[in-house]
């Protein structure tokens, strides 16, 4: 009666940590560092322009976007990456880059490739909804493990040729999550030279690319442009939640080739919800701002000097480059987050709840994920705790 599709897939990550811990006091004052919530503050502008757009609630939105947020979002494009994208074809809304990355595959993915089952790729640990619209398409999600050996991304060049020429998709988040390791130029270069090999597309998770320490992050879709690369090739997904944090405006975009963008906007346009105009008018003043951006990342780089201090003598402690989570090593993630919560009230995520075990193992079970989006203060309290409780440093 029920779809079998989904079956093996693990609880989510956030109800397996109530499991975990929620039978348990806390052993302190709770300090939540789990959930990547951005809690600094929005611009302050968010509120004027919502209240001056309050009466477009009252009217149907465009399901792509309003003319002037797409232009907006080219302009941002062509500022931060150099790239030029034509506004009318090459991009469209969406809620977010969860809903973009989701309904990417059902646009995009086809039913075979080179004869056979389809092949999607991903980073392991990755974002839980790349492996479900693999799934809700057909298609075999493959687990690439991203581990120190391999720079924490996925070494996609060494999969077997019958790999690659089964592969379809291939799902890659630069900055990632959880580890904050960022793709360089010749990281991408080798992806896309695969791509335009095995011809498969490459689904570029791009919305932690303007939290970053020292030079941004170079972006997919830049890579592709210089390299000559079919205009196909790639695709990006941004979004405001991280870079403005609005994480409840439900507001992003995807961008790339014009085929690829009216397969997209043609499946949106049956499938997708289409953003509010309030909203819409927001992200048009939003995007086309950078002075909060810049207020932003400065405010991360604090914690990011804050967290190295604190941790820099404990054996295996990464710095991130980007992003706004540590990856902290420890023996058995879950027995490190049950020990801190009972011994501190310091919420965390164990790292195997991110991933997916594989004949390699699992290659977040020694590690936990902790997020720097509280106060400064707030942070440097959690991350003392943590470090006394499980380094006793």
């Amino acid at each position: 009666m029920f779809p079998e599709r989904f079956s093996n897939l693990p609880a989510y990550a956030f109800p397996r940590l109530r499991a975990l811990l929620d039978s348990f006091e806390p052993g302190g004052e709770v300090i939540h560092m789990t959930i990547g919530e951005p809690k600094h503050a929005f611009p302050a502008f968010v509120g004027e322009v919502l209240a001056e757009s309050v009466q477009e609630f009252g009217k149907y939105p465009p399901n792509e976007g309003t003319p002037e947020l797409r232009a907006n979002i080219a302009e941002w494009i062509a500022r931060r990456y150099g790239v030029t994208v034509d506004p009318d074809t090459q991009v469209t809304t969406v809620n977010g880059t969860r809903e973009g990355l989701y309904n990417a595959g059902m646009a995009l993915c086809p039913e075979t490739k080179n004869g056979q089952q389809p092949l999607v790729l991903m980073p392991n640990p990755f974002y839980q909804v790349y492996a479900v619209s693999a799934l809700s398409v057909g298609a075999e999600p493959v687990y690439v493990n991203a581990t120190e050996a391999t720079g924490h991304l996925p070494d996609i060049a060494g999969l077997p040729e019958d790999v690659l020429a089964r592969t379809a998709l291939v799902y890659l988040c630069s900055p990632a999550n959880p580890q904050g390791a960022v793709a360089d130029r010749a990281y991408w270069e080798t992806l896309i030279a695969l791509g335009e090999k095995h011809d498969f597309q490459i689904l570029a998770d791009e919305c932690y690319s303007e939290i970053y320490r020292g030079e941004a992050p170079v972006g997919a879709l830049q890579v592709a442009t210089e390299m000559g690369a079919d205009p196909e090739r790639v695709v990006i997904f941004h979004s405001l939640s991280k870079r403005s944090n609005l994480p409840g405006l439900r507001s992003g975009f995807v961008a790339g080739g014009p085929e690829t963008l009216r397969r997209i906007k043609q499946h949106r346009s049956f499938a997708g919800a289409p953003l509010p105009l309030p909203v819409q008018r927001v992200s048009e003043r939003v995007w086309a701002d950078e002075a909060h951006v810049v207020e932003n990342r400065a405010l991360y780089l604090e914690k990011f000097e804050l967290a190295d201090r604190i941790f820099g003598n404990v054996p295996g402690y990464m710095p991130p480059q980007a992003g706004f989570f540590l990856w902290l090593p420890v023996e058995d993630g879950e027995e490190a987050a049950l020990k801190l919560w009972k011994e501190t009230g310091v919420r965390v995520l164990p790292g195997a709840y991110l991933s997916r075990d594989t004949e390699a193992g699992n290659p977040g079970k020694g590690f936990l994920r902790v997020a720097l989006v509280a106060s400064r203060e707030e942070t440097e309290r959690g991350l003392t705790r943590i470090r006394d409780c499980l380094y006793g440093q």
